[in-house]
C-alpha cells in the first residue's frame, strides 16, 4: 500500500467536518489527523501537525472579528514547504475563485457538486495535479471567455495595500502608513487587482466581501 495522505479538516460547522470524516472513514489512503472549527484553531494545528492536505472553508471565524481563512491560507502557501490546500466552499464567484488560484490553492470543491468530488480533490492535489469541481469550472469559464487570462501570485506588500484599500483607506493614507509613494501604492494596488481578475472598484468590493474582508 502507498502511503496515507494525511489531510487536516477546517470548517466551522459540525456537520460539514462530520460528513467529511465520514466520507473519508473507509478510505485505507487518507487518514484525518486534525480538525478546526476557526482560522486560529488552524493556525495553531498546522504548527503542531503535519499534514499533506489542508481541507478548508473560507468564511470561518478567526481572531479581531475577522471571518476569513484567506489570509491564513495565502501565508500558508508562500512557505517553501506547504500542504496543499483544497477549498470547500458555497462561493461562485468567479473572482473570488479565480484569486484562490492566484495564491497557489490547486484544488476548489463547490459543496454542491458531488460529494464524491471532494475525495477526487485530495487525491488529485497530493499527486500534485490541481482539481476544479464541475461547478467551480463552470464558474470559472465566465470570466476566462470574458477577459484574457491574468496570472502571478500577489507579493506581501500588494496583498497589504489591497486590504487596507478595501477597508476604506484612500491611496494616501495608504502611503503614509507604509511610508511609500502615492504611485506606488496605486501601482500596487492596480497590480494586486489585475492578478486577482479585479476589473473594477465594484469587482473589488465585492471580491472583498466574498472572502470576508467586508
Amino acid at each position: 500500500m502507498t502511503d496515507k495522505i494525511h489531510v487536516v479538516v477546517a470548517d466551522d460547522h459540525d456537520c460539514v467536518r462530520a460528513g467529511v470524516r465520514s466520507l473519508l472513514r473507509d478510505k485505507p489512503n487518507i487518514e484525518i489527523v486534525g480538525e478546526a472549527a476557526d482560522t486560529e484553531g488552524l493556525a495553531r494545528l498546522l504548527d503542531a501537525c503535519a499534514c499533506d492536505v489542508v481541507v478548508a472553508d473560507l468564511g470561518m471565524p478567526g481572531p479581531d472579528g475577522d471571518s476569513s481563512a484567506v489570509p491564513l491560507l495565502r501565508r500558508l502557501l508562500r512557505r517553501t514547504l506547504h500542504p496543499h490546500v483544497v477549498v470547500l466552499t458555497l462561493v461562485e464567484r468567479a473572482h473570488v475563485l479565480s484569486g484562490l488560484r492566484n495564491i497557489g490553492v490547486t484544488g476548489i470543491v463547490d459543496k454542491r457538486d458531488a460529494i464524491g468530488a471532494l475525495l477526487d480533490a485530495i487525491e488529485a492535489v497530493a499527486a500534485g495535479r490541481i482539481y476544479l469541481s464541475e461547478q467551480v469550472q463552470a464558474a470559472l469559464a465566465t470570466v476566462e471567455n470574458a477577459s484574457p487570462r491574468r496570472g502571478g501570485a500577489m507579493s506581501a506588500r500588494e496583498w497589504e495595500v489591497f486590504q487596507l484599500y478595501v477597508r476604506g483607506l484612500a491611496v494616501h493614507e495608504i502611503a503614509t502608513r507604509l511610508q511609500r509613494s502615492d504611485k506606488t501604492i496605486s501601482t500596487q494596488k492596480r497590480s494586486a487587482m489585475r492578478k486577482l481578475g479585479l476589473d473594477t472598484e465594484a469587482d473589488l468590493i465585492d471580491y472583498a466581501t466574498q472572502i470576508g474582508l467586508l
